[in-house]
């Protein structure tokens, strides 16, 4: 914008706040408006500020060169919002970035009119997504038309793979629901949630058998006898302290 265009866009605003333009101010707003061009958006940036009614009902509007400049690039980006780039069969680089820039210029400055609707995802979510969800609690929003509540819960647990395909031998989680924490409160009575499964339920579901009480016990055991073990192995490395005499030295 030079002067001559700024003294052009401050008159437009004497319309709206009866100012008294000058020279001087011409030459000014040019200089803040160096790179915004007088167009259209301009002058609808100079109206859309005075639609807006002051915080202050008492205050005085005044727009000033950064009003402009925000308020234009708000309504050039309100007609981008829709915008979806239309490439063409193999473009380079360079044609890519040249028809992008040309694509977002023409429809950003109103010449070519943006796409009204909002660009919707086709088809439905894959497989991996879907266990992915439902090994994080997730039940769905299946349904079972004409069966009972035991051939629809028989279907959940063949459908459901991952730690939550099985009940809890630790905390007797239900199929499909997560591993609750010890204790409970008047908002959750039953437990918090776990973030990750017991490890006894990792375990099932990996088809791992769990250990008998007898098992486990003698598990201990052996852990036990390793560790008095090692500390015996310590203890005879200890060398002998050495007295000392301090009345001989």
């Amino acid at each position: 914008m030079n002067p001559k265009e700024a003294a052009e866009l401050l008159g437009h605003c004497t319309a709206f706040d009866n100012r008294q333009p000058s020279t001087a101010a011409a030459i000014a707003w040019a200089s803040a408006l160096h790179d915004v061009p007088l167009d259209a958006d301009a002058k609808a940036a100079v109206a859309s500020y005075y639609t807006t009614p002051p915080q202050d009902p008492n205050a005085r509007l005044w727009i000033l060169p950064h009003h402009v400049r925000t308020l234009r690039s708000k309504i050039r980006s309100a007609r981008l919002e829709n915008f979806q780039y239309e490439p063409i069969a193999d473009e380079t680089p360079a044609e890519y970035l040249a028809r992008y820039k040309g694509q977002v210029q023409a429809i950003a400055s109103g010449r070519i009119a943006g796409p009204t609707g909002r660009p919707a995802l086709e088809g439905g979510p894959s497989r991996e997504f879907m266990r992915e969800l439902e090994a994080r609690g997730w039940e769905g929003n299946r349904t079972v038309d004409g069966e009972d509540v035991e051939a629809a819960e028989l279907i959940d647990t063949v459908r459901r793979s991952g730690p939550l395909g099985i009940e809890c031998p630790a905390c007797a989680a239900a199929i499909g629901r997560p591993c609750k924490t010890p204790g409970g409160t008047d908002k959750q009575p039953m437990g918090k949630p776990r973030t990750k499964p017991h490890s006894a339920r990792l375990r099932a579901a990996d088809g791992q058998q769990e250990a008998s009480t007898e098992e486990r016990a003698a598990q201990e055991q052996r852990i036990r006898q390793m560790s008095a073990r090692h500390l015996a192995r310590e203890a005879e490395d200890i060398p002998d302290a050495e007295i000392v005499d301090e009345q001989a030295s």
